[in-house]
């Protein structure tokens, strides 16, 4: 009986992850969850120097882009080896990049942690093909689909806050038990 009642409270908790048919639409259905885990981009050790793949859900990409912001400006991508130099800047919580800062496109931050760097097109989605900018560090996304990818994400975050509200009801049980035997 207990065993049981512990599986119920648990699967409370447990929240599915959302099912959609593009990665735009799974991330609008993502982002709001997991959003509060994420870094700011003035934490910049979360993203300078480290190596993104770019991850679509595109059937005809299939192109390795990779992408690094170093220090001071610096951005670098290379699509099938052909390497391009650019430059980066914040503005605020936007990220200016492209081959020079006035050339480029102007993304704000939709999550930032260790292994995701998600961008979000400044302006009108409806008139973007793509909505999001989606870099994984290199060494996950060689192992993923653009799918297996947003679940990996999801999972990260799934059930961060359950296992405190599991506790603290435990807690709370415990002293209502220790008060009614009084």
């Amino acid at each position: 009986m207990e065993n049981k009642l512990l599986d119920n409270l648990v699967k409370s908790f447990n929240v599915e992850l959302p099912q959609a048919a593009t990665m735009d639409a799974m991330l609008d259905k993502i982002l709001p969850a997991i959003r509060p885990h994420g870094e700011d981009l003035r934490e910049e050790k979360f993203y300078i120097g480290k190596h993104y793949l770019e991850v679509r859900d595109d059937e005809a990409f299939h192109d390795v882009v990779l992408h690094v912001f170093n220090a001071e400006g610096e951005y670098i991508s290379s699509k099938n080896g052909e390497v391009n130099c650019g430059e980066w800047r914040l503005l605020g919580n936007k990220m200016n990049f492209g081959p020079s800062t006035c050339e480029g496109c102007l993304y704000d931050l939709a999550f930032l942690d260790d292994e995701f760097f998600i961008l979000q097109r400044h302006g009108n989605a409806r008139l973007f093909e793509r909505k999001y900018m989606v870099f994984i560090i290199e060494k996950l996304a060689k192992k993923m689909e653009w799918n297996e990818s947003m679940e990996y994400l999801f999972d990260k975050y799934r059930n961060s806050s359950a296992f405190y509200w599991l506790v603290a009801m435990i807690v709370f049980l415990l002293i209502a038990i220790m008060l009614l035997l009084r």
